[in-house]
């Protein structure tokens, strides 16, 4: 195949590894803090982007302002899940508050069915669609707006993470949640808000992912199974690690979907998911 083949195929693989990222980012938030996999992290992802169909068409707002409210919506939903879902658990057993996780993926699952219907809907992309031209390669704004609103994102996490006191209670927690409680830390307001973080970035995803793809209530169970094969790539729980099995997978996937055949792009994430199970479970930069 000529070199244009392979640079399209590696936009391709870039704009889907970092919705892999973005996801894979939120699945570590809640892990290190909680010690759980929090798997309504995929219905975050469709959340975002049925909050920004109705943001755009039911309440007609520009796409600049639409946007940000898919995320706040989410977000506030992701929090309103811990208090109202996990919180209430009378036990705090990592086993038990994942299989809570998966229950509350299905019912808001079947909320969003009931409140959007099971069609399909499309979203426009963020600014047009006029594709650009780079050594015989066509590469869509929307793949710029994508790669260029997840760098944001990772660079506003590790600054949040590193000098704000809510990013420094949040790690005090995930160190040590009952001397975080001992010294004055609210754990139980720390783990909400971090659910709310993990929310954000699924919701993220989901507003970059859907001008891209079909909309649907459960367009993220897949992506979303992605994103967690891309954390678990990288080592689960590192935020580093995260980002670079997003953008690894996603390249990989897109190269065998063009130079072998694209029936299986969809079996590459979870070929490579067992292999880095059998052979370095810790992933590639886990400890």
């Amino acid at each position: 195949m000529a070199f244009s083949d392979l640079l399209q195929f590696l936009f391709a693989g870039l704009t889907s590894g970092a919705i892999y990222a973005l996801i894979a980012l939120g699945f570590c938030v809640v892990h290190n803090t909680m010690g759980i996999v929090n798997f309504v992290q995929v219905d975050f992802v469709s959340l975002g982007g049925m909050i920004l169909y109705s943001a755009l068409f039911t309440l007609g707002l520009a796409m600049p302002l639409a946007l940000p409210v898919a995320i706040v919506g989410v977000t506030v939903a992701a929090m309103l899940v811990e208090r109202l879902g996990l919180r209430p658990a009378r036990s705090d057993h990592p086993l038990v508050l994942i299989f809570l996780t998966i229950g509350l993926s299905i019912m808001l699952r079947g909320l969003m069915a009931l409140a959007w219907g099971k069609n399909r809907m499309a979203v426009p992309p963020l600014t047009s669609d006029e594709p650009l031209r780079l050594f015989g390669a066509a590469l869509l704004p929307q793949t710029l707006w994508v790669l260029a609103l997840t760098a944001l994102a990772i660079v506003a996490l590790l600054w949040f993470y590193r000098r704000t006191r809510l990013g420094l209670a949040m790690r005090a927690v995930a160190a040590n949640p009952t001397a975080a409680a001992v010294v004055g830390l609210p754990v139980g307001r720390v783990k909400m808000l971090t659910f709310g973080l993990a929310g954000a970035l699924g919701g993220l995803a989901g507003v970059l992912v859907t001008p891209i793809t079909t909309l649907r209530y459960d367009v993220g169970v897949l992506l979303g199974l992605k994103g967690f094969a891309a954390a678990i790539l990288g080592g689960f729980g590192s935020l580093p690690g995260a980002v670079l099995g997003g953008i690894g997978l996603g390249v990989l996937e897109t190269l065998s979907a063009g130079y072998v055949s694209s029936a299986y792009k969809d079996v590459c994430a979870f070929v490579v998911l067992l292999l880095v199970l059998f052979i370095r479970p810790q992933g590639l930069l886990g400890k």
